[in-house]
């Protein structure tokens, strides 16, 4: 089984698919990083050379992708909170952040928002 950036791949899995998978990475950034390493879209991981493997993984880990990203995103909304912006009250109540319609479908929105931080959304931490 291929490994791309310390991740088991089965040899029938597209490269553009396997590459998705990683939190950070959608389909314009795959197409980006298949075209920069002459990939062709219908490749399969298990048709890739070893050296290529390995520029896959080398490029990967240049990225910010994962545990990183996720980090970010919480420092990003930890400062906004702790400044007291509008952006960061909103995220700490569970509300829409980016101005979305909250007279009448509220509900969707404070359940994708509590999944997402795994708070309570309430006001506190």
């Amino acid at each position: 089984m291929p490994f791309i950036s310390n991740i088991n791949f089965t040899e029938g899995t597209l490269v553009k698919r396997s590459l998705e998978t990683f939190f950070g990475i959608g389909p314009k950034v795959s197409q980006s990083i298949m075209a920069r390493f002459h990939i062709q879209p219908w490749a399969k991981v298990g048709s890739l050379k070893a050296s290529t493997l390995l520029d896959l993984t080398a490029e990967l880990s240049n990225m910010k992708i994962e545990n990183d990203l996720r980090r970010e995103i919480q420092d990003s909304i930890i400062r906004l909170k702790d400044m007291g912006s509008y952006r960061g009250r909103r995220h700490a109540m569970g509300l829409p952040v980016r101005g979305q319609r909250t007279r009448t479908q509220i509900a969707t929105a404070r359940k994708l928002n509590r999944t997402l931080r795994g708070g309570d959304g309430r006001l506190g931490m």
